[in-house]
């Protein structure tokens, strides 16, 4: 089992930056691809981005290319989402997961998931 637990959400004003961090106990997280999502009332959730188990690949959903960035420190069992030009639209729940499949997590159906914190880009 690994538990996951998202920090960091909060209010921020449009074109303001955000980090967000992701700790993980349990099983030894190095051996999990890590990613991730959000999620707004009335849709699904959805992808964001993932990082692979050295942290050397990374890829984005076109959404937030160029503004989010992921990145990972498997010595103290932590990923990192750093968003930056943040828009209204990316005001959501968002969610931490790891999974021992990066093709399963790339599709949202990860081995493990955090329970969410809320982000929320507002004037």
């Amino acid at each position: 089992q690994v538990q996951l637990v998202e920090s960091g959400g909060g209010l921020v004003q449009p074109g303001g930056s955000l980090r967000l961090s992701c700790a993980a106990s349990g099983r030894t997280v190095s051996d999990y691809a890590m990613g991730w999502f959000r999620q707004t009332p009335g849709k699904e959730r959805e992808f964001v981005g993932r990082i692979d188990i050295s942290g050397t690949y990374t890829d984005y959903a076109d959404s937030v290319k160029g503004r989010f960035t992921i990145s990972r420190d498997n010595a103290k069992n932590t990923m990192f989402l750093q968003m930056g030009s943040l828009k209204p639209e990316d005001t959501a729940v968002y969610y931490c997961a790891a999974c021992l499949s990066a093709t399963r997590l790339r599709v949202g159906a990860p081995d493990f998931w955090g329970q969410g914190t809320q982000v929320t880009v507002s004037s």
